[in-house]
């Protein structure tokens, strides 16, 4: 077995216990990538020689005798709208080639604090929006990886690396993880910083991890979950034993909602006809529930925010260089210009009532199970997909995670969400690897 098949969790144990070498780990996950990137397009930046270095000074770090964090000597993709000290940040925009951060986004520098390797910069779409870059699925070159986090979700598919970091601030990991195949944890809005990390919407961005494990996931995670007082959204708040809480046994069997949402008619006959089996092999653990239909307008006020957010975050390239961004950038930039500060603040407002709303549901049950994308990833490299069944869970700011446990009738992969209440992220990994494990007994 290659070392670039095993997760992050048996990486750095082998590498901890002297079994394996974080050099010999990425000169493995180099000749994976050099077989694949051609066809994949999935790197923005990669330089091997500075990936080596990193390996190697980590080995000698090893042998010094010192304790090890917990992802020591483990090569991790970081999307590209994340700011690296010693890459080059270019936010998958020409107007950005060439920048050259000074210093590490808070999320980057705490993956090094953990021991892990930065391997180069996965692809994102123009801005993190819809515009695709390179990259192509791994299960099938002709169909997209999904967005805005293509090529981290890629990347961990095609086994070019263990994790891989990405943003949501539509659907932009919970949708390629299940295009790609792979787990997508998009933790509570504010449990990880966003401090030099492109920003589109201060309400809506959210940070997350692809891995392909849930432990990986949950181990990753719980290394950048640190206060950070130049987030404004972040909160004092303990994460300690998210990673430990993931791979115990729930105390008791969990209950879990199925909740089609208000555009159930998107999911596509592989989609309705999976969750259909779901909910037999589950029986009386999953029960059919409805939302209230006043939840119906999430999706105009999530659209009122992300684009209204867009138009300030982005004014500079849009005054400046308005030809040069894609019409569909332009055209949200136009439409969020065009908001009223009345539209804006009632949309909101509305983020704590529905997440009150939703509490309801969570009284009985200990997680929601929903699609994580309409279909199989579509043909054509054209679209990153539709991300509908993401954007209620990412209004309300809740942590969501694709699990990898449904196939569709091409043999692409399709993922199930699950979404728990905002800051329950542990219960949430704990009823996901439960799920997971029934999945596979049935």
């Amino acid at each position: 077995m290659k070392l670039y098949e095993i997760s992050a969790t048996e990486a750095a144990a082998a590498i901890r216990a002297g079994e394996a070498t974080a050099e010999d780990l990425v000169r493995d996950c180099l000749e994976r990538i050099e077989e694949l990137e051609e066809t994949l397009g999935v790197w923005t930046y990669l330089d091997p020689e500075h990936a080596l270095a990193q390996a190697r000074s980590a080995d000698q770090e090893r042998r010094s005798g010192r304790l090890t964090p917990p992802l020591h000597g483990v090569p991790v993709g970081i999307k590209d709208i994340f700011d690296t000290g010693d890459m080059p940040t270019e936010d998958g925009t020409r107007l950005h080639a060439g920048r050259t951060p000074a210093y590490d986004a808070t999320a980057v520098s705490l993956l090094r604090q953990a021991g892990a390797l930065i391997m180069g910069k996965t692809v994102t779409t123009e801005l993190a929006t819809y515009t695709p870059g390179k990259t192509r699925n791994p299960h099938d070159p002709h169909r997209t990886p999904g967005g805005s986090s293509s090529g981290s979700a890629a990347a961990v598919a095609a086994q070019m690396i263990p994790l891989a970091l990405g943003t949501q601030t539509n659907g932009s990991i919970i949708r390629p993880a299940s295009y790609c195949g792979v787990f997508g944890y998009k933790p509570s809005h504010g449990l990880i910083s966003r401090y030099r990390v492109l920003k589109q919407s201060q309400l809506l961005d959210q940070v997350g991890v692809f891995g392909r494990t849930l432990e990986d996931v949950a181990l990753a995670a719980e290394t950048m979950m640190r206060f950070d007082d130049r987030d404004p959204s972040m909160r004092r708040r303990s994460c300690a034993g998210l990673y430990q809480t993931a791979r115990s046994e729930p105390p008791v069997t969990p209950r879990l909602a199925m909740v089609r949402t208000p555009l159930w008619g998107r999911a596509d006959e592989d989609v309705q006809g999976g969750f259909s089996e779901l909910s037999k092999l589950l029986g009386s653990r999953v029960e059919l529930v409805e939302i209230p239909a006043s939840l119906e307008s999430v999706w105009d006020w999530h659209r009122t925010i992300m684009e209204a957010d867009l138009a300030g975050s982005f004014a500079r390239e849009y005054q400046q260089s308005k030809d040069k961004l894609s019409p569909a950038l332009r055209d949200m930039i136009a439409r969020g210009q065009a908001y009223s500060a009345v539209d804006y603040n009632h949309a909101a407002a509305q983020i704590p009532a529905v997440n009150a709303l939703l509490d309801e549901i969570f009284e009985e049950y200990d997680a929601i199970l929903t699609p994580a994308a309409t279909g199989e990833a579509p043909v054509g490299l054209e679209s990153t997909g539709d991300p509908v069944f993401c954007t209620l869970w990412t209004f309300c700011g809740m942590p969501a995670i694709s699990l990898p446990i449904l196939q569709g009738s091409n043999g692409m992969p399709i993922g199930a969400q699950l979404v728990a209440p905002k800051g329950d992220d542990a219960r949430l990994l704990r009823t996901a690897r439960w799920l997971a494990a029934a999945v596979d007994s049935g």
